[in-house]
């Protein structure tokens, strides 16, 4: 493992399915680490996500992680250094707009997960929510947004907000010194290029399982484009 490399590496951009298959391969490697497995060979972690051997190979490369021992890559040592890509040496802090029953669901299912990302801070203009707390997440008036957010050093936020008020959310978001977005909203919002934001819309992940699932297809796999 050659540390300069990675410092080199971790300073790039590194491609978006790689930073996806990172987060996958430490979720697995944190089961693996559960269950008493100290080393994993490249093809077995592959297997585990439908891809190839070399393509594991690939990524750990991009980051600067290599491996000599004849046992495989050390579980524990590639959590660690896979966390040293991924995550903010400090930590950063998430706040959540709208807290219907995803972000609460969200909220439960996401805090303690990651000990460098936390939600902080909910926000809503509901007075039944505002004042309360979910998952010990207290909600906060959208009124104080920025304020809250600059208070708490929140820096990412997940937008759960009624689609139709989806848009107006886009300037107090960016006043806040946001710099990334989890969009949960069927809208595409239009933010600053320096807000690095990720659409997820459910329906149009469901409607794509569905067309897969129809069952009019010869050959069931979807081409990669």
């Amino acid at each position: 493992m050659n540390t300069d490399t990675a410092l080199l590496t971790a300073a790039k951009r590194l491609p978006e399915r790689t930073v996806e298959r990172l987060s996958e391969y430490r979720r697995m490697l944190l089961e693996c680490l559960k269950q008493g497995k100290t080393h994993i060979y490249s093809h077995e972690l592959a297997s585990m996500h439908g891809i190839t051997a070399v393509q594991v190979r690939r990524d750990l490369m991009l980051i600067g992680f290599s491996s000599d021992t004849k046992k495989g890559y050390d579980v524990e040592v590639l959590i660690d250094f896979i966390g040293t890509i991924l995550d903010s040496s400090a930590g950063l802090n998430v706040g959540v707009i709208g807290m219907g029953n995803l972000a609460q669901a969200v909220t439960h299912y996401f805090n303690g997960k990651r000990s460098k990302l936390r939600i902080t801070a909910a926000f809503d203009v509901d007075p039944g929510k505002v004042g309360h707390t979910v998952a010990g997440v207290p909600c906060y008036h959208m009124e104080t947004f920025a304020e809250t957010a600059r208070r708490l050093d929140i820096r990412i936020v997940i937008l759960t907000s009624p689609s139709s008020v989806a848009a107006g959310m886009v300037e107090p978001i960016t006043e806040a010194g946001i710099r990334g977005v989890l969009n949960f909203t069927s809208t595409p919002l239009n933010f600053p290029d320096d807000i690095y934001v990720e659409d997820y819309d459910i329906i149009t992940l469901l409607e794509k399982v569905a067309y897969f699932s129809k069952g009019d297809f010869s050959d069931s796999v979807a081409v990669q484009d």
